[in-house]
Order: structure tokens, then C-alpha cells, then sequence
């Protein structure tokens, strides 16, 4: 492979994870993961409880400091960045949990999201271009937080960290305890971002919904990588349906 072909190869990926190893005191939950994030895409890591994959997400966002093992944000080695650090060269991590504070309205949650930007000006111009994406999030603006529903706070959530016009964005378990009937408007804003030209990395519950929302799977097992390929052949994998995913995925 030529060297021009080589770094074409890796400014087309978002994010690059190298043998990763990392746990909490000492113990490793990861070993040896390796997988590639494609630059514009929707990529979905699945598996069972305990399987690692949020100590995979807070690794790769500095909230963790990994053992071993190479992080590549567009080609720039990251590992044991801090999270401020990796919030200045684009990627944001959306927690698990819920993150807003209640007491604050939803435009005050929103303008911390840009609270770097310091012109504002510019900050106006982002909250503009976050409402254009979201209008649902400007009509919320002068409610408190805590008043919206468990669906409506990941919306201003997903609002609040495009403040800072990440490149990367990595949502943890976002239907997470979220009503069925909710699922699909925060999968239609997951879909709305990555149009918008966000790439995303999710670890997603629902992981038959996640698969066929994402061009790219990751299936994550004990800490290692047992499957990647994209969304539809991870979806459609005969062991990993029976194990995972309830039997055999259907075609829509």
C-alpha cells in the first residue's frame, strides 16, 4: 500500500481503537479491543451486560485512563487525554445518565453547552443553528429542565452538545429507560445529527434497533471484540440474532 493510500485510509476514519486495555483498580474490563469508526457514519457497539461497553466509551473520552493500547481522533493519538482535551478537538460524550440541571432552564442548559465560547455573538449563532436542527428544544427554552420528560431531556441533551460543533459524538445507551413509544424520536434526532455531518459512536440497549439505525456494528463480548462489520451483517449474523438479539433478524 502506497503512502498516499495509506493516509487516505486514515483521515476516512473518525476514530481508530488500537489494543485497548483499560478497567478500574487495577482489573482490566478490556482486552486487546480493537475497531475503527468510519468518518460520517453511525456506528453501534451491542452485547450483553458487563460486556464492557461503557468502559470502552469513557476510555475513548478521557474519563478513564486506558492501561495499553492506542486511541486515534482523525489520525491524532489521544489516549490519556483529559475530557477538556478531548472537547477541544470535537468529541463529546453524551453520559448514560442523565445530565441536565433541573433547576436551570432549557436555553441556561443549552448555553453551558457552549461555555467555551466566550464571543457571544458566535454563541447566539450556534443556539440558532441548534434550534433550526431542534425547534421542539427552542420551544422548551424557558421551562426548567426537570419538568420535561425523560425523552425530551435527552433531546436538549443531543442539543446542548452540538453547542460546541463536536466532529465526533458518542451517546451512552441513549433509549436508556425511555418509554417505547419515545424510542424513535430520539433515534430520528441520532439520525438528524449525523446528517447534519456529525459521525457517531453509540452503545446502545435496544440492539436490534441500534443496527439497523447505524451503517457499522461492533459486537463487544467480555471485553473483546467478538464481531464487526456493518449494521446489517452484524444485524443479521445468525449466532450473534440467537445470542443477542432474541433469534434470527428479520428484513424490514
Amino acid at each position: 500500500m502506497t503512502m498516499t493510500a495509506m493516509v487516505a485510509m486514515a483521515s476516512a476514519l473518525a476514530l481508530s481503537v488500537e489494543g485497548l486495555c483499560s478497567g478500574y483498580g487495577g482489573d482490566d474490563v478490556l482486552h486487546e479491543v480493537s475497531f475503527t469508526v468510519p468518518e460520517g457514519g453511525i456506528t453501534c457497539i451491542v452485547g450483553p451486560n458487563g460486556a464492557g461497553k461503557s468502559t470502552l466509551l469513557a476510555s475513548i473520552s478521557g474519563l478513564l485512563r486506558p492501561r495499553r493500547g492506542r486511541i486515534l481522533l482523525h489520525g491524532t493519538p489521544v489516549e490519556g487525554h483529559s475530557p477538556r482535551q478531548m472537547l477541544s478537538l470535537g468529541l463529546v460524550h453524551v453520559l448514560q445518565q442523565h445530565s441536565l440541571f433541573r433547576e436551570m432552564t432549557v436555553r441556561e442548559n443549552l448555553d453551558l453547552g457552549g461555555y467555551t465560547i466566550h464571543d457571544r455573538a458566535e454563541l447566539a449563532r450556534r443556539r440558532a443553528r441548534v434550534h433550526e436542527m431542534f425547534p421542539q428544544v427552542a420551544d422548551w427554552a424557558p421551562k426548567k429542565a426537570g419538568s420535561l420528560s425523560g425523552g425530551q431531556q435527552r433531546l436538549v441533551e443531543f442539543a446542548r452538545c452540538l453547542m460546541l460543533d463536536p466532529s465526533l459524538i458518542i451517546l451512552d445507551e441513549p433509549s436508556m429507560g425511555l418509554a417505547p413509544k419515545v424510542l424513535r424520536s430520539v433515534f430520528d434526532a441520532v439520525t438528524l445529527m449525523n446528517q447534519a455531518g456529525k459521525t457517531v459512536l453509540l452503545v446502545e440497549q435496544n440492539a436490534r434497533a441500534g443496527l439497523r439505525l447505524a451503517s457499522h456494528g461492533v459486537v463487544l463480548e467480555n471485553g473483546r471484540v467478538r464481531l464487526a462489520g456493518t449494521g446489517r451483517e452484524v444485524l443479521d449474523h445468525p449466532e450473534i440474532a440467537a445470542l443477542y438479539l432474541g433469534g434470527q433478524a428479520s428484513r424490514p
